[in-house]
């Protein structure tokens, strides 16, 4: 039976993804989004009243197992079809996204010294799907909460930054909406990101935006599963124990994901539910963003300092410039 610590520590991350969710609904916040604010939220809670040790259970599991469970519910907004029905230029665009993005911040983050694990956090949330994918990648190489919380919060501000740069330089882009919203989808950070650009400029840039994004989520299975693999392998060299079949490094929750998503897909699901199953989805995921908070301190910020922040930035410019390109010619 559970301690009343462990439901303690539950039900504060429950108080705080809820009025994450309620603030995401304002102007400006939303751009956000409430996974990123939990954790702001998270943070300033443990800042001026720090977690006692007997709630950290709770907080720990918020963080970890519910972030599962809720990547896995999100797989009723996937529909599988929509992404086949996009067909190859869209795939290749989240392909060359995800290669593209990882490879210019991580690369950007080395030049300049950053610290490395940052770097490879922000760069795999710059080319799949922003806070999810930080932490998604960072259960499979065991990275620190701090390291997880400061490159959540360094692509929440990147992102918000170019949404509103994409709404003021729509104009003078030159696309069409298709183009526009396959750029946007192509290389923005979060999903809610990729809805205020794609929606600026209407229905079909919206539509488009949302399958390439979506594509580059589920791109996040094989990254995860590659890196999984990489850090264990990197452990074993140094001593650490055999792989075997319950220690594999596959992030089997993903899979999970991508089965929700085919169950969507038939069309047996009724709209309505599905829509219920995504708050769900993004309540769990909020519980956890703030199970993360809770185990952070804004100091952690202050020690990472501006090299991480600038390294997303010039790889983030780089994505942008390449998917640019690639839609022009192709869309």
């Amino acid at each position: 039976m559970k301690s009343k610590g462990f439901w303690t520590g539950i039900g504060l991350t429950l108080i705080l993804a809820v009025i994450a969710k309620l603030a995401a609904g304002l102007p400006y916040i939303s751009l956000i989004g409430p996974l990123v604010f939990a954790i702001l939220l998270g943070m300033l809670w443990n800042t001026f009243l720090p977690v006692k040790a007997e709630w950290e259970p709770g907080t720990t599991f918020a963080s970890k197992k519910l972030l599962r469970a809720g990547i896995i519910l999100l797989g009723m907004r996937l529909n599988l079809a929509d992404i086949a029905a996009a067909g190859w230029p869209a795939f290749s665009l989240a392909a060359i996204s995800v290669v593209v993005g990882i490879a210019a911040v991580y690369a950007a983050a080395k030049v300049m010294k950053s610290d490395p694990e940052i770097g490879f956090l922000t760069a795999c949330g710059t080319g799949i799907c922003g806070a999810a994918a930080i932490v998604a990648v960072s259960t499979q190489k065991k990275s620190k909460p701090e390291e997880t919380a400061v490159s959540v919060a360094i692509i929440a501000i990147m992102g918000t930054l170019f949404t509103f740069a994409y709404a003021l330089l729509y104009p003078v882009l030159g696309l069409g909406d298709k183009a526009y919203g396959m750029f946007a989808g192509g290389t923005l950070h979060e999903i809610a990101h990729v809805v205020a650009a794609g929606d600026a400029a209407g229905t079909v840039s919206l539509d488009y935006a949302l399958v390439v994004k979506l594509t580059r989520v589920v791109l996040l299975v094989f990254v995860a599963s590659a890196v999984g693999f990489w850090a264990a392998r990197k452990e074993r060299g140094e001593g650490g124990p055999k792989l075997t079949w319950k220690t594999l490094p596959i992030p089997w929750f993903i899979f999970g994901f991508l089965a929700v998503s085919a169950l969507y897909s038939t069309g047996i699901v009724p709209e309505a539910v599905a829509a219920k199953l995504v708050d769900l989805a993004y309540l769990l995921m909020a519980m956890a963003m703030a199970g993360l908070g809770l185990g952070v301190s804004f100091s952690a910020f202050r020690r990472a300092g501006m090299k991480p922040f600038v390294a997303c930035l010039i790889g983030s410019i780089v994505l942008a410039a390449v998917v640019y390109g690639y839609v022009v010619l192709v869309a």
